[in-house]
């Protein structure tokens, strides 16, 4: 993403997932960095199980507002796939990158038999057809293999800067985790940022 200023950055999933969490935890890593970073978050109806949207807007030359335009999104990172099609349609562009998770969690409508959730393999269409790249990741099979499914997030950060679309090494988010998080849990969210490190470079 060399030279896109500002960096337009969305983080997507449902409430749970974590995504408020990696996205502070981007933008503090960025920040320190040296990065102007603005940051806009949006909530569905419910704060478990409804639609979380997080704006993030870098810049190494100013401070920008909160909230993306539609259909200036530079880079997607999905924690729900259906969700992250959803914000493709109101964001994306051409020149769009998508990183999205491959596991669905299914709307109690969807449940209950009173919705229809699309296929995986529709989704994927969709969102190859909508974005210049489109990658899948099964970040939740990676978190369930390392002990718990909430990790999933933090292996989507590890696929994002494995793919080089944040200006972010990945010694400098090591770090950001290193100071934000307990010494119980670091271990292991380090083992998921590095699972999905590997992820994407191995592509």
């Amino acid at each position: 993403m060399e030279g896109t200023d500002p960096l337009n950055v969305i983080v997507t999933g449902v409430g749970g997932q974590g995504n408020v969490l990696i996205s502070q935890l981007m933008g503090s890593a960025l920040v320190r960095a040296g990065y102007h970073v603005t940051i806009g978050e949006t909530y569905g109806a419910s704060q478990r199980g409804g639609a979380v949207m997080s704006h993030l807007r870098i810049s190494d030359q100013a401070q920008y507002g909160p909230l993306i335009p539609h259909g200036q999104a530079d880079v997607i990172l999905g924690l729900e796939p259906l969700e992250t099609l959803r914000v493709l349609g109101q964001y994306g562009n051409p020149n769009v990158t998508v990183v999205t998770n491959s596991r669905p969690v299914y709307p109690l409508a969807v449940a209950i038999g009173t919705a229809h959730y699309p296929s995986v393999e529709d989704i994927v269409r969709a969102l190859e057809e909508l974005s210049r790249r489109a990658w899948m990741i099964n970040a939740t099979d990676i978190a369930l293999d390392l002990g718990a499914s909430i990790l999933a997030n933090i292996v989507m950060v590890g696929a994002l800067v494995g793919a080089g679309l944040l200006p972010l090494a990945a010694k400098e988010f090591e770090l950001e985790l290193q100071e934000s998080l307990p010494a119980d849990k670091l271990d292991l969210n380090l083992k998921a940022f590095r699972r999905g490190l590997a992820e994407l470079k191995a592509r």
